[in-house]
């Protein structure tokens, strides 16, 4: 038991201190490097608790795309932060509004928890106890809550396609396919073949060795 306490407090310890140096930091730079060394670190607490599907998760997915893809962005867009926090002032109230709901939501899992720990068991089966963890969360996953699943991505697919809209550009000078119109074509309308002398090129569009 001494071995699991000390690596849990290891981890919390860095992935709190790692979580405070996201927000001191002045460096948008070194806060994505601190903001990725947090969920190591929560990843690793996640092991201690058995879920290994989370740890791999947070790794894969918010490590290995969501940080990176924040630090490359910052770093080629070279954003001037010290314009944007000019303004900090004045949104601070929805800011303060927003955090409120947050933790007022915060508390009021944490109480529930408290009153009755047995709400987060009722809404799913029990776990078998000869699967892993990864294995359990499927069957509960593809199961009992495929609509929910099936669900979620329709929502992910639209907002996708809804990023992609918003973002798409049109310029003038890019030429595009029209089908319609060019399955319409006429060949007669479109190719000519003319008889050109040896060794002379072509001279007038118009010519009368144009054969149709």
């Amino acid at each position: 038991m001494i071995l699991p306490a000390l690596f849990f407090y290891l981890f919390a310890a860095v992935c709190v201190a790692s979580a405070v140096m996201v927000v001191v930091s002045r460096n948008p730079v070194h806060s994505v490097l601190f903001l990725i060394l947090a969920f190591v670190n929560a990843s690793g607490l996640f092991v201690l608790m058995g879920a290994e599907f989370l740890a791999m998760i947070l790794i894969v997915v918010y490590v290995g795309a969501v940080a990176v893809l924040f630090l490359f962005v910052i770093m080629m867009l070279d954003v001037d932060f010290t314009e944007l926090r000019e303004g900090f002032i004045e949104y601070l109230p929805v800011g303060l509004v927003i955090g409120g709901i947050f933790l007022f939501e915060l508390l009021l899992t944490v109480g529930f928890w408290v009153i009755n720990p047995s709400v987060s068991k009722s809404i799913t089966s029990a776990i078998p106890a000869n699967v892993s963890n990864t294995e359990a969360l499927g069957l509960v996953l593809y199961t009992k809550y495929i609509n929910y699943f099936q669900l979620a991505g329709m929502v992910l697919l639209v907002a996708m396609i809804g990023a992609i809209v918003l973002t798409l550009r049109h310029k003038a000078y890019v030429k595009r396919q029209n089908i319609s119109v060019q399955n319409a074509r006429d060949p007669a309308l479109t190719l000519a073949v003319r008889n050109v002398a040896s060794g002379q090129g072509l001279q007038d569009a118009d010519a009368a060795e144009w054969v149709q």
